[in-house]
């Protein structure tokens, strides 16, 4: 018998799991009954495309023994099963670094915590809650020997060889002495009936009973064994919808998306035609915890005539879609496509227009509170497939929203244009990585004087990307307030004119910054801050920033422009300065004050702070 160690990660899961972390336990049940059932998929492929079993009389079924005498309780299926290199990847390991991630999301909220089980793909250690000891023993299809895994939920676990007649799995648990509930006939029905009652397989409900014999005095005590079937063991998304309660897609949901949370919304779809295909789509209330993973795992699982395909192809939706949970149900594909012929799939293809379409439109539909829960919890990647996906850009650009120089909380491009210049059709903003920064930004001056709003994107990772190559909206430009000349009441003869009397200004603080700055000029942009810095739009190197940023790289330093308020008290000052010194060391500092306004770097913060310093002894 071989004794292996678990991995660490899953030693400390367990850890969690045997001191009872969670409130939520009956899951386990939920969970184990998941996986039996998504056994039970993989070998009905097989029996249906793969010429080795397609002479076996099967018929799929999960079994739950109940046995009160000896404290246990046993969930079985006659599934693909697993062999002895399976167990020990899929119980005594977690692929994907996810135990990792699953630890550090824990937040001590017993039904939070318990919500992530599923997510991470841990379901089968929830067992672990309620026992002392788990069996799991095993067959895989195909193979002529079984296999047991054994643990008491500790460091440790044995593989060994055991007999097993038929293919699939087995799952013996002890249970710990204060959760003999669920060997209470009713309590476990419930449970099954609550998660589990649309999983496509019959649930067999195996228990032990009290009948009673003769009469009277007569009267005997009779032990009986009886099974019964506790589910509907129907797909639900087969079913019309007419048919179907509200609670009857959540408790659905709960089981393929592993959550305790009802959805945020859901769409039950089945259209007729050329193409005969059902999908049945959820929007979690909260982003799965890999969402920003690259391994991250797909939520749709794809059928073929109610026949289990796959739960792992990231092709079925756009990727920026990889938060929804869910079934596609096609009519029209063959029963043995392959992973290869399903990502050139032109039916696949349109399944998954018609769909992406579906669901953004069920997400444009979000109104008040689910609306703001969905752009807290999905914004950046709506952002993604603006940038990705330019079928649909513009139902994207109707979802995503932005913070905003005119209110606190966030708003949408059409509430902007509702209350924009109709004339000029221009939407403003500005991108940074500070929210307070922006919203401070001497930028913004010229704006707030003029009363225009401008959208705060401090997203700047994402929003320096994405932002550009929008274009515009419904007609309306986007305009970077960092590159363009704001707002003001002044003619452009009067700007000249300001430009001229200042040029002997302008052209002294070149000198004195040198290559620091591209240019040094007046500006009417600002009204209470004697200087800003801003992009040269016609610099080269500005619109390949975003390509730069795209591609991983860093992104080249683009030469700034230097603009001085001429009204500034500063400003006036320093035209008439005769100390070289001084007057170099007080155009670095409107230079270095200019760009921490931006959230810039000065690029020598020792001298920049000597500076200061030196300016405040002689003001002293």
């Amino acid at each position: 018998m071989a004794k292996h160690q678990f991995q660490t990660e899953i030693g400390q899961l367990l850890k969690l799991m045997t001191h009872s972390l969670y409130s939520n336990k009956e899951i386990f049940i939920r969970e184990l009954v998941s996986n039996a059932s998504d056994a039970l998929d993989k070998f009905n492929y097989l029996s249906l495309t793969d010429e080795k079993f397609k002479e076996e009389a099967w018929s799929g079924k999960i079994t739950i023994k109940l046995d009160k005498e000896d404290g246990s309780l046993t969930i079985g299926d006659n599934g693909i099963g697993m062999n002895e290199q399976d167990l020990m990847d899929h119980l005594g390991t977690i692929a994907k670094s996810g135990t990792k991630a699953f630890m550090e999301n824990l937040t001590g909220d017993a039904k939070k915590d318990s919500n992530l089980i599923g997510q991470f793909g841990v379901g089968f250690y929830s067992v672990f809650m309620v026992a002392d000891k788990v069996d799991v023993i095993s067959k895989k299809a195909g193979e002529e020997q079984a296999y047991m895994f054994s643990t008491d939920g500790t460091g440790e676990y044995e593989v060994k060889p055991v007999t097993k007649e038929s293919h699939g799995t087995v799952i013996y648990i002890k249970l710990k002495e204060d959760e003999k509930e669920f060997l209470d006939k009713w309590r476990t029905q419930e449970v099954v009936k609550k998660y589990s009652n649309h999983i496509a397989y019959p649930i067999m409900l195996n228990y032990e009973d009290v009948e009673y014999e003769g009469e009277g005095e007569d009267k005997k005590e009779k032990k009986v064994q009886k099974s019964e079937q506790i589910n509907a063991a129907t797909a639900l998304w087969t079913l019309p919808k007419s048919e179907l309660k509200k609670e009857d897609y959540i408790e659905f949901y709960k089981t393929i998306g592993h959550d305790s949370e009802e959805p945020l919304t859901y769409l039950h779809n089945k259209v007729e035609g050329a193409q005969e295909f059902t999908t049945l789509f959820y929007i979690p209330k909260t982003a799965p915890m890999d969402m920003y993973r690259a391994d991250y795992t797909p939520g749709v699982k794809l059928y073929v005539k109610r026949v289990f395909i796959t739960d792992d192809d990231k092709e079925l939706l756009p990727p920026y879609l990889r938060f929804v949970r869910g079934i596609i149900d096609s009519e029209d594909l063959p029963l043995n496509v392959s992973r290869e012929l399903l990502q050139e799939n032109k039916i696949l293809a349109n399944i998954k227009q018609n769909s992406t379409k579906k669901i953004l439109q069920a997400i444009k539909k979000l109104k008040g509170e689910d609306a703001d829960t969905f752009v807290a919890q999905y914004n950046r990647v709506i952002k993604e497939g603006i940038y990705t996906d330019y079928i649909n850009k513009e139902l994207l650009l109707d979802i995503v929203k932005y913070k905003s120089s005119a209110q606190e909380g966030l708003v949408g491009l059409e509430e902007y244009i509702s209350r924009g210049d109709s004339e000029k059709k221009e939407i403003y903003y500005i991108v940074g990585e500070d929210e307070k920064v922006l919203r401070n930004s001497p930028l913004l001056e010229a704006y707030k004087k003029a009363n225009i709003e401008v959208l705060i994107m401090d997203d700047k990772e994402v929003d320096n990307i994405v932002t550009p190559m929008i274009g515009s909206y419904k007609e309306w430009t986007l305009k970077d307030i960092t590159t363009i000349d704001a707002p003001d009441s002044k003619t452009e003869e009067e700007k000249e004119e300001v430009a001229k009397e200042f040029k002997p200004l302008t052209d002294k603080i070149k000198e004195a910054l040198g290559d620091a700055v591209k240019e040094v000029k007046t500006t009417t942009r600002l009204t209470t801050s004697p200087s800003c810095v801003i992009k040269d739009p016609s610099d080269p190197m500005a619109g390949m920033a975003a390509m730069f940023a795209q591609m991983g790289q860093e992104v080249p330093e683009t030469p700034l422009i230097l603009e001085i308020n001429p009204e500034h008290e500063m400003i006036k000052k320093l035209d008439g300065l005769e100390d070289k010194a001084l007057f170099d060391d007080l155009s670095w500092i409107l230079l270095d004050a200019a760009k921490l306004s931006e959230g810039l770097e000065p690029k020598d913060k020792g001298a920049f702070a000597s500076r200061v310093a030196s300016l405040a002894t002689k003001a002293i």
